[in-house]
């Protein structure tokens, strides 16, 4: 199950790999063995983002069982569109053709950052993986008269999981959680907050390409891919409306070019004034943000000597196993895209033996390495897994 960590000591949310980012190592095991995930090198761990509940109808739409097609999941009403995309369905001016004929990849891509923070819009969307229920979502988005951003994003399925940001505070509603707030500038969901918000940050580990002109929803649209710079990482296309940059599908692939996780938009609207939903938001009401802890983790005696290019580490911390009392330290590295974890504890401590598993996006992998044990969690091929857990080394005492 995927969910949106939040570092309750650090204030930072995070789209993270998979559970094993909120529970201890040796948990993700009895996930997975629960779950009845395959073994061995064939299979994924999956993972799903945090998100949003606020009660309302919605229309929904037919599970795809096979995301690898471009069939939509559904269509955008006319009633949906501005006065504008209702035009750029009986074409578009050769003028305006020619201006987005102008338009790079890096300029698409800001062009989407600008509409996700600067403008009016609810979008429903559905999240789909091969042989798995279509999840769907609503999000919207306002720029109240006073300046404030606000934000929602709201899971429609399930007893409600809800995201509210007013400027930079995000509050987060779950079921059989007291609410919290933390400090952050944006919501962390199924579409990755780095891509919406500061996609020219993703430039060092991914290359973009403009594709070209494309039909999504029955509206015209612009095809990008993000491709990993050293093939070490899934890649991804995506569909921007022409006319106002709104993100319209976005596929995560496989190093095969096989899609394993399809996000469709089903409805789009962009108006001029906020949503009134906006207005009802009692702000008094929300949970004040947490204090972010400013003690600093000891450094950790060991070092992963190969990432991804552009991966960086963004978080460590040591954390004791509730079963057993042992210590495990932790390191979360991060490209922007995607988060990476790694736990290590002394060999001798070691829990089970060694194991592979993959299940759609994920993998999850330990193995004894030497004197430690050493576990790779993270939406990312097996093969970079192994890599990175293989890369290990413990540092020099000075």
């Amino acid at each position: 199950m995927k969910v949106s960590y939040n570092n309750k000591r650090s204030g930072r949310v995070t789209r993270t790999s998979d559970l094993c980012l909120l529970k201890p190592a040796y948990l993700c095991l009895s996930v997975v063995f629960s779950s009845s995930i395959m073994v061995a090198s064939a299979t994924e761990i999956s993972s799903v983002s945090p998100l949003s509940t606020q009660t309302q109808t919605q229309t929904q739409t037919q599970t795809q069982t096979n995301v690898e097609k471009d069939a939509t999941a559904g269509t955008i009403s006319p009633s949906d569109r501005p006065a504008a995309a209702n035009a750029d369905d009986a074409g578009t001016d050769e003028a305006d053709v020619a201006n987005y004929s102008a338009l790079s990849a890096n300029d698409w891509l800001n062009k989407l950052a600008t509409v996700v923070s600067s403008k009016n819009f609810q979008v429903s969307f559905v999240q789909a993986r091969t042989g798995q229920e279509t999840v769907p979502y609503l999000w919207r988005h306002g720029v109240m008269a006073d300046g404030t951003s606000m934000e929602q994003l709201n899971l429609q399925n399930g007893p409600g999981q809800e995201q509210i940001r007013v400027g930079n505070i995000v509050s987060v509603f779950e079921p059989d959680v007291p609410p919290y707030s933390v400090r952050s500038g944006v919501i962390h969901g199924p579409i990755p907050a780095q891509l919406l918000h500061q996609p020219t940050q993703l430039r060092e580990a991914y290359e973009f390409v403009l594709v070209g002109r494309a039909r999504v929803s029955g509206r015209t649209a612009q095809q990008l891919r993000i491709i990993s710079r050293d093939n070490s990482r899934f890649s991804y296309q995506l569909w921007l409306d022409e006319i106002s940059g709104m993100l319209l599908k976005f596929n995560t692939l496989d190093l095969q070019g096989n899609v394993l996780e399809q996000i469709q938009v089903t409805s789009m609207a962009m108006t001029a004034q906020p949503h009134p939903y906006f207005s009802k938001v009692n702000q008094a009401s929300l949970p004040q943000p947490m204090a972010s802890g400013q003690s600093t983790p000891a450094p950790h005696s060991w070092q992963v000597t190969y990432l991804p290019k552009g991966m960086v580490e963004v978080s460590q911390d040591v954390r004791r196993l509730s079963l057993t009392g042992q210590m495990v330290e932790y390191k979360m590295f991060s490209d922007g895209l995607v988060d990476v974890s790694v736990y290590v504890q002394p060999a001798k401590q070691a829990i089970g033996a060694d194991l592979a598993l993959r299940h759609e996006l994920n993998t999850f992998l330990t193995f004894t390495n030497g004197s430690a044990q050493v576990t790779v969690v993270g939406e990312i091929p097996l093969q970079t897994a192994n890599a990175m857990a293989h890369s290990l080394s413990m540092k020099e005492a000075r």
